[in-house]
């Protein structure tokens, strides 16, 4: 019953907000916005703990820079992680795909927000998009949130990390804050069932300009799955089949462009006589 209370009021107090987001989205300038946004994450913070019983602790705030840009880089286990981050920052920019944009009422919030609205095919378009509404965040001094593995996880896997936050991370000259979480335990990814108890997300110690390519994502991908592995309560699963825990998760389409890269990469030449 509590599953059924929750996604009622989330899904419900969510079309409301989305409309009160679309009539403040005609004022001047992005505070109005923000501000709603910010109440409505604060709001689902409270019913997440009120009528699903999921207990957030957030902690480690004090390594987000205080002033000026930074890029935040959590683990992304849930539809409920992004709020949580949000209902924390009262002007928070962030990276999404193009497929939210066809509904019109959600393209005209995004836009206001000045969220950096990338095509999800990827490839170099992609990139100098992202690489030029980033750009403008960054002019603002502004936070900007990215989700570097590009995929919700089911609880306990990962995905392989997207180099375009490096690129971000080149560009900016700014700290990355990673995030770890758990979540997903008591919210895995979008599912209907939510499971009551403790969840936690932790802002994680800054990685600082100026690592190379392949230290920066080593180090990222380091320090936010270890993190949100230590982070899993063993004694009360949730969401988690404990098979999952250090999975790595590819669909059809990420296994094809592995396989395939790899095969150019693969030195060539005859095996010798």
């Amino acid at each position: 019953m509590r599953s059924l209370f929750f996604n009622v009021l989330f899904y419900g107090l969510t079309a409301i907000f989305a409309i009160l987001l679309a009539l403040l989205s005609f004022l001047p300038g992005r505070k109005p916005l923000m501000l709603g946004l910010n109440a409505y994450t604060r709001s689902m913070v409270k019913i997440m703990q009120w009528v699903a019983g999921i207990r957030v602790h957030i902690t480690g705030l004090e390594n987000v820079p205080k002033h000026g840009p930074a890029i935040i880089a959590p683990k992304h286990q849930s539809y409920g992680d992004g709020i949580v981050l949000f209902s924390q920052f009262k002007d928070l920019s962030f990276v999404t795909g193009d497929h939210l944009e066809k509904f019109m009422t959600v393209k005209r919030i995004l836009r206001k927000a000045g969220a950096v609205v990338i095509d999800n095919c990827g490839g170099s378009d992609a990139r100098d998009k992202l690489q030029e509404n980033a750009m403008k965040v960054h002019a603002d001094g502004r936070k900007l949130l990215i989700y570097p593995e590009g995929h919700l996880s089911r609880i306990g896997t990962r995905h392989r990390y997207r180099k375009g936050i490096f690129f971000m991370y080149q560009d900016f000259n700014c700290p990355v804050v990673p995030v770890a979480t758990n979540l997903g335990q008591r919210w895995n990814q979008n599912d209907w069932h939510k499971h009551k108890g403790e969840a936690h997300l932790e802002f994680l110690e800054p990685i600082q300009p100026g690592l190379e390519k392949d230290v920066f994502m080593r180090e990222l991908e380091h320090r936010i799955e270890t993190r949100s592995l230590e982070l899993l309560d063993l004694n009360d699963l949730g969401h988690l089949n404990q098979d999952d825990i250090g999975l790595l998760a590819e669909n059809e389409v990420a296994r094809a462009k592995r396989i395939s890269r790899e095969a150019e990469e693969a030195p060539t030449g005859g095996s010798g006589a």
